[in-house]
């Protein structure tokens, strides 16, 4: 394994725009949830006239449809992330929209589907009014306490912060915005991290998780943890994910 400064420079110096994580091949694992969101994504998108993905990152997740319906809208609120999504999605006519808050600037009953992979914060109330009557949401949710094995690492006990995001809480906010509840389903998945530089660029690219995070700041932590893992064990942490589909009442 190379030094520690070696990797530390080389994580701190990488991209880490859009929403794809090639740069950590060979350097951690994320096992994925059994649904295949993606493919259930490409075949929703495939029979519907009109679509909203939301925090659409820059524009992956969407891009990987074989078929986009006749309208076709992301939102993103990061300005860098919305240049990626144009770049990737503009070619396939799909309109690209930075929101200024958390209101989705459309009109009442405008979209037959609503998706969202990881979204931010859902509007509940958003959501169900720019859905058409029998319109859907389709979208995989962060769970209660993802990755906070790391997190911690780095931040100490976070109690508080572990509960949130329930599905059972989310769900309850969406019937109560309009919505039935058709199907949550829930995973837990295992994330391996094999060097240190790794770390940094997630640390880097996720940036809620370690909100004031900085190489500098945690010089101590991220030493102490490269010393682990050249010990030959890898950094094991668990992601959760739920699975929502809902239809508009």
């Amino acid at each position: 394994m190379r030094g520690y400064e070696e990797l530390v420079a080389e994580a701190a110096a990488a991209d880490v725009s859009g929403w794809g994580f090639d740069w950590l091949q060979g350097r951690a694992t994320e096992e994925r949830p059994p649904w295949g969101y993606a493919r259930l994504l490409a075949a929703r998108l495939a029979n519907v006239e009109a679509a909203l993905d939301i925090d659409t990152g820059g524009g992956e997740v969407v891009s990987e449809a074989a078929v986009l319906p006749p309208r076709m809208v992301v939102t993103e609120a990061w300005a860098p992330n919305a240049e990626r999504a144009r770049a990737l999605l503009g070619p396939r006519g799909v309109e690209v929209v930075e929101p200024d808050d958390d209101r989705l600037p459309f009109a009442d009953a405008a979209f037959d589907l609503v998706t969202a992979r990881h979204p931010v914060a859902p509007n509940w109330h958003e959501i169900a009014r720019v859905l058409r009557p029998g319109g859907r949401y389709l979208a995989q949710h962060v769970g209660p306490g993802s990755a906070f094995e790391l997190i911690e690492f780095f931040l100490g006990p976070l109690p508080r912060q572990r509960a949130g995001r329930d599905p059972v809480a989310e769900t309850q906010q969406a019937e109560s915005a309009g919505l039935t509840i058709d199907r949550l389903t829930t995973a837990r998945c295992r994330m391996e991290f094999y060097d240190v530089g790794a770390v940094v660029w997630t640390l880097r690219k996720c940036v809620w998780w370690v909100p004031d995070f900085s190489v500098e700041r945690y010089d101590r932590q991220l030493r102490e943890l490269d010393d682990r893992l050249r010990a030959g064990s890898p950094f094991v942490a668990h992601s959760t994910r739920h699975l929502i589909e809902a239809t508009r009442r």
